[in-house]
């Protein structure tokens, strides 16, 4: 999350009176994250967050974004409920951006993950994975093999300013995903960025999943791979195989992972690793100006990359 729009009052008391949440009692904006501008809205109704979508969000995707967490948050997952305004729509425009607001769910994200972090996330994250075999809309992955493409081409010219050789490194890395990316693998709806800071605990049980907006069709145990390169390395970047495989081992237990999946998560974490290698490039080579947001280093993800690279099978991820 963060703030890329500021709303002032006169705006924000026009924009929820095309609700019936009551008005405005407090109004703040969260720095976390890096995609769209988030604030914590409490209301004389309750407390909900407003999103407004900003730089890669394609309005013509915040549909299935949307319905995906109704779905779920009728289906009893704990994901955050759109509010729909007296008309019945859920999504609006607000400062000339396309914008929603959306239930608040209690919990906190955790800086310091655990084994027992981690097992609650493989459950809760293949029982969504359950859930959304039946929400039928889909969407593809523009952040798979064609958009690290783009975002290499994008970001070439000023990678090794960053770290020297880190070009060469990414364009050999995508040669190799290339030739030997999985097809044929389970797939279906995904989160995609399920990030320690879009998981809320209350204690070691998970009370929210929220940022639904990289959702999308692709391989199921790729949404896996993406919790391991978040969720399984300490603050030296160094991989915790405990955590790995508590998260694999329970979800397993509520889904069963394919042999094919399995063999499949040293180069779906190599993928995982890339995709916000190269996604951080991007932001930290072109900030935004203005934007109370805090650029997160893309070096943190080469080391990632470069552990699986040195994987020789799935025994690391897997009991």
């Amino acid at each position: 999350m963060a703030v890329y729009t500021q709303v002032d009052d006169h705006t924000l008391s026009a924009f929820l009176d095309m609700y019936d949440v009551g008005t405005a009692t407090s109004f703040k904006g969260i720095a976390e994250g890096v995609e769209n501008s988030n604030y914590l809205l409490e209301t004389t109704g309750g407390q909900f967050i407003l999103t407004l979508y900003e730089k890669r969000a394609n309005p013509a995707d915040l549909p299935y974004f949307l319905d995906m967490m109704e779905h779920l948050a009728a289906d009893g997952m704990p994901a955050p409920l759109p509010i729909r305004d007296k008309t019945g729509a859920s999504l609006q425009t607000l400062s000339g951006r396309p914008a929603c607001l959306i239930s608040f769910l209690r919990g906190v994200s955790v800086n310091h993950m655990t084994d027992a972090h981690c097992a609650a996330l493989g459950e809760t994250l293949a029982e969504m994975h359950n859930s959304l075999q039946s929400y039928t809309q889909t969407r593809p992955n523009d952040l798979s093999l064609k958009g690290w493409q783009k975002l290499a081409s994008d970001t070439q010219n000023g990678a090794d300013s960053v770290e020297a050789g880190l070009k060469t490194i990414i364009f050999n890395e995508l040669e190799y995903l290339a030739s030997n990316w999985p097809s044929n693998l389970p797939s279906g709806n995904i989160h995609a960025d399920l990030f320690p800071d879009n998981v809320l605990f209350t204690g070691t049980k998970i009370t929210g999943l929220i940022d639904f907006y990289f959702g999308c069709t692709d391989m199921l145990a790729y949404d896996i791979a993406v919790c391991i390169n978040a969720w399984c390395f300490d603050a030296d970047h160094t991989f915790q195989a405990t955590r790995a495989k508590r998260l694999t081992e329970m979800y397993d237990s509520v889904r069963r992972l394919s042999a094919a999946e399995i063999d499949a998560l040293p180069i779906l974490c190599r993928g995982a690793a890339l995709r916000f290698l190269l996604t951080r490039l991007y932001d930290w080579l072109n900030p935004v100006k203005g934007a109370v947001v805090r650029p997160k280093d893309p070096l943190d993800y080469l080391k990632r990359l470069q552990f699986h690279q040195s994987v020789k099978d799935t025994a690391s991820y897997v009991v």
